[in-house]
């Protein structure tokens, strides 16, 4: 049986790996001191903020039992880059806290290169954290860095700014919906939706591109509509959304379940792309950077003044109710 200190230096201690595929450079660029001590030393770069995440992974609430811990690795570690994302912030450090039913060598493996791949991608160092017994519960912090009055706000949006939105909405809470049985995805379609929701893809390069043009940003991770609320919220203005123009995958066209699209399009929960808001001046330059990155990036309505109420019309110029996005302690 492993100890707590020997399943730490095997399976997440960089510098203790010494195969191809997980060998490791002990002190990473800008880490004084990492695993092995109480706390990690860190150097941050000259002119450069630090931001800070924390999200939380629970078994039986954001996964199931069972779930594959590769791609579970990967999934704890992209939903806090995706935040990072939504600040411009480069990723720099992490640390992950673990509660482990039992010290599963096999599962540990797994997971540790599935979270270790990703953060290989991002030049991320993992410098610490914990571990102990109990149900499953996975717990990653992460820092990156951010020019100093860079940094992008979900305050910040002014009225007459163009709402945008990267990739595709939907496809993860689709696959979701495919995992409970409540719709049956065709198997051409099934790979793409749920390697949406068991592997997202953190747009960290497109928020640091999105310093100085964006004027508000959010990640995508509890519904559209849920989220865009949020903006409107802190910048104390309105919106105006066009339900045709938010980006879907075909799959849904396929179903043909408006209903079921228009929950999973605006109130579906995982997708971790970006919405921000930017002036209409800088539209040209936002298409631009799309092409340029390979991404697609949709307007999708605009800023308004008045009260933080979000208005989705569809295409008949009704307004299209919003379903609410998710709340771990809203009343079912």
């Amino acid at each position: 049986m492993l100890s707590e200190f020997e399943l730490i230096r095997r399976y997440f201690e960089r510098s203790a790996h010494s195969n191809a595929l997980t060998a490791r450079r002990a002190e990473p660029s800008g880490v004084q001191l990492g695993i092995g001590d109480d706390c990690a030393l860190l150097d941050p770069a000259s002119g450069m903020q630090v931001a800070v995440s924390t999200d939380m992974l629970v078994e039986g609430r954001h996964f199931a039992a069972g779930a594959d811990p590769f791609k579970l690795g990967h999934k704890a570690l992209a939903v806090n880059l995706s935040d990072l994302a939504a600040m411009g912030a480069a990723p720099r450090w992490a640390t992950l806290a673990l509660a482990l039913p039992s010290a599963d060598e096999a599962w540990l493996e797994r997971f540790s290169a599935g979270f270790l791949a990703l953060a290989d991608r991002f030049e991320v160092a993992l410098i610490g954290g914990d571990t102990t017994r109990g149900p499953l519960n996975i717990c990653v912090t992460i820092m990156g860095e951010v020019p100093a009055g860079l940094a992008l706000y979900r305050a910040g949006a002014q009225p007459g700014d163009e709402i945008w939105v990267s990739g595709e909405l939907g496809g993860a809470a689709l696959a979701l919906q495919h995992e409970a049985g409540r719709v049956t995805l065709e198997e051409g379609d099934r790979p793409a939706m749920l390697s949406r929701l068991h592997e997202p893809e953190p747009r960290v390069a497109l928020g640091e591109r999105l310093r100085g043009i964006a004027t508000s940003a959010i990640d995508v991770s509890d519904g559209f509509a849920g989220d865009l609320a949020h903006i409107l919220e802190r910048s104390s203005v309105g919106a105006l959304v066009h339900y045709a123009e938010l980006p879907r995958p075909a799959v849904f066209s396929r179903i043909g379940d408006a209903e079921l699209e228009r929950g999973c399009v605006l109130a579906g929960g995982d997708d971790y792309e970006l919405v921000f808001t930017a002036p209409q001046a800088r539209r040209a330059e936002i298409e631009a950077l799309g092409k340029e990155m390979g991404l697609s990036l949709s307007r999708v309505g605009f800023v308004q003044s008045g009260d933080a109420r979000l208005m989705v019309l569809g295409t008949e110029g009704t307004p299209v109710a919003a379903p609410r996005s998710f709340d771990h302690f809203a009343e079912p």
